[in-house]
């Protein structure tokens, strides 16, 4: 995977060492998927960077998308409830941010790598949304 890029997320999940893949947060949908968007990104700046107007994105899009996975971490270690929701929250607004980020880059980017990575920021969406609403109902 660092010298290749993932066919799909099933092969770079096979990448990750098992001390991330068997920790508590890997069960958590959102931040696995939150992971490999990460790792698609890291990509991505690589064709970016190419383009003097890709590298005014690059680190926009880069600290949006790594702020996804952060958040989810540093909520996770709060506890769950309104705190956890709090956090998740935050990841929520760097998601839109990334998807933002990448709409912007679209004339430096393929249709397919675009639709790809705007569906995967979908799920990821609509993932902590629905934890967010869960979180906020249960006690803190």
């Amino acid at each position: 995977m660092r010298d290749g890029h993932p066919k799909n997320f099933e092969e770079w999940q096979t990448t990750v060492p098992e001390k991330i893949r068997g920790g508590p947060l890997w069960s958590f949908s959102a931040y696995p998927k939150a992971s490999f968007l990460y790792a698609l990104v890291w990509l991505d700046c690589e064709k970016l960077r190419q383009d003097v107007r890709g590298r005014a994105i690059v680190e926009q899009l880069i600290r949006s998308a790594g702020s996804i996975s952060a958040n989810i971490e540093e909520g996770y270690g709060r506890g769950f409830g309104r705190d956890y929701a709090h956090f998740l929250g935050y990841a929520l607004g760097s998601a839109r941010e990334t998807q933002g980020w990448y709409f912007r880059a679209q004339y430096l980017l393929s249709d397919q790598v675009l639709a790809h990575r705007l569906a995967l920021i979908d799920e990821i969406i609509a993932l902590l949304v629905s934890t967010i609403g869960y979180q906020r109902k249960s006690k803190p």
